[in-house]
């Protein structure tokens, strides 16, 4: 007898309790293995947002020199 979605369910491990990290909060609850999770969330988080940055920067330098030549 095939078993239902709901009975899978039952038998699957929880989902994994996302990682959410605050600036600022005390991490003397958290293990290593949890603190190297936030490492790596955090540098992933910094990854993705240095090529942002870096673009917005080009952006700001290319209207300002055409600003100065106006």
């Amino acid at each position: 007898m095939a078993r239902s979605d709901e009975e899978d369910n039952v038998f699957s491990a929880p989902p994994r309790k996302k990682i959410v990290h605050e600036i600022g909060e005390n991490l003397d609850m958290l293990s290593a293995g949890e603190l190297r999770e936030r490492v790596e969330l955090l540098q992933a988080e910094i990854g993705g947002r240095e090529p942002a940055a870096g673009a917005k920067a080009a952006s700001k330098k290319a209207a300002d020199a055409f600003l100065k030549k106006s």
